[in-house]
C-alpha cells in the first residue's frame, strides 16, 4: 500500500479529529473540452498529527502515470505553504521504498533521513526453523476477542514503552484492525502465565491477500514481550510459533518490518533466515 496502515485507519475512521488529519490532493489536467469530464487523481499528501500544533507525520504518493510531471513538488509546496501560514512545526515524512525521486524531493525541501525501517523477507521452508521451548509455567494460546483487549493493550504498552508508534495503540486502533478482513484471532498468539493468565508476550501475525499474480504473503506483524518476562527467550519462541502458524496455513513467503538499528531483533531474524527486501526511510526537516 502507498500509505502506512495507521494513516489508512485514520482516513477510514469516523472518530478521527478532522483538525489533526489534513489531506491535499492534485488532479490531472483534462484536455477535454467537456466541462463535466472527470479529472484523474494524480497525487495525495496526508498529514496526520496526534494534536493540533504538533509536527505530525507526512506521507505523499503520486500515481505512476503522473510521475515526473511536478505533482510531487506541487503537493510538497502546498504542505510547506500550509505550515508557514499556520506556523505549525515541520512534520516527519515517510518514504516507502525510498525511491530516487523521493530522495531528491526530500533534499529539495530541506529534509534529511533520520530513521531506516527495513523490510525483511523469509522464503525458505519450515524445516530450517530452530526448535524453541517455552519457560516452565507459560503457555501459548490464541487471542480471545471480547475478553483479551484490555489485557493485551496493557501488555503492548509495557512492551513498547520506548516505541510510541506501537506502544500508543488505543482501544479504537485495536478495534479498527480487528474489523479488517485480514484479522484472524487464531493467528494472534499470546504467551500467558499459567497460574494467573497474565500476558507475558505476543506474536500477532497478518496475511496479505495475493494481488497482481503474486500469491498471498504472511507477515510477522507485531512481536512483543513485557519487561518482566524479557530474557526468557519468549521473543524467539513466539516468533517461531507465529512463522509456523503462517507456514501451516500454506504461506511460503513471510515478511516483517524492523528498525535498522534494532541489533538484537536483526540478529534473531537473520538466524531465522530473513533477508533484506526493501527499506522505508523517515525524513525530518533540518
Amino acid at each position: 500500500p502507498p500509505l502506512s496502515e495507521q494513516t489508512l485507519v485514520d482516513l477510514r475512521s469516523p472518530e478521527t479529529d478532522p483538525d489533526t488529519l489534513l489531506v491535499f490532493a492534485t488532479y490531472a489536467n483534462d484536455d477535454s473540452s467537456d466541462p463535466s469530464a472527470t479529472q484523474a487523481l494524480a497525487g495525495v499528501a496526508v498529514l496526520t498529527r496526534d494534536a493540533v500544533g504538533e509536527p505530525g507525520v507526512l506521507e505523499l504518493v503520486v500515481h505512476p502515470a503522473f510521475r515526473s510531471k511536478g505533482v510531487g513538488s506541487a503537493l510538497a509546496s502546498a504542505i510547506r505553504d500550509h505550515l508557514q501560514v499556520s506556523a505549525a512545526p515541520a512534520p516527519q515524512a515517510w518514504s516507502h521504498g525510498n525511491h530516487e525521486a523521493a530522495v531528491e524531493l526530500a533534499a529539495r525541501f530541506g529534509y534529511r533521513p533520520v530513521r531506516e525501517l527495513l523490510r525483511l523477507r523469509l522464503t525458505r521452508g519450515d524445516d530450517n526453523l530452530p526448535d524453541s521451548t517455552l519457560p516452565d509455567g507459560v503457555s501459548i494460546r490464541a487471542f480471545r476477542p471480547g475478553a483479551d483487549e484490555d489485557a493485551w493493550l496493557a501488555a503492548n504498552a509495557a512492551a513498547f514503552a520506548h516505541h510510541p508508534e506501537q506502544g500508543g495503540m488505543t482501544r479504537a486502533d485495536l478495534q479498527a484492525r480487528m474489523a479488517e478482513d485480514w484479522f484472524d484471532p487464531e493467528g494472534f498468539l499470546l504467551a500467558v502465565r499459567d497460574d494467573d493468565g497474565a500476558i507475558l508476550g505476543f506474536h500477532w501475525t497478518k496475511v496479505h491477500p495475493g494481488a497482481g499474480g503474486h500469491p498471498p504473503m504472511g507477515e510477522v506483524y507485531v512481536v512483543g514481550v513485557v519487561p518482566e518476562a524479557q530474557g526468557l527467550g519468549l521473543g524467539k519462541t513466539l516468533t517461531v510459533a507465529g512463522i509456523r502458524h503462517l507456514q501451516d496455513a500454506g504461506l511460503r513467503a513471510i515478511m516483517l518490518y524492523v528498525d535498522a538499528d534494532n541489533e538484537p531483533a536483526m540478529a534473531l531474524y537473520r538466524r531465522l533466515g530473513f533477508v533484506r527486501w526493501d527499506t522505508d526511510v523517515m525524513y525530518a526537516a533540518g
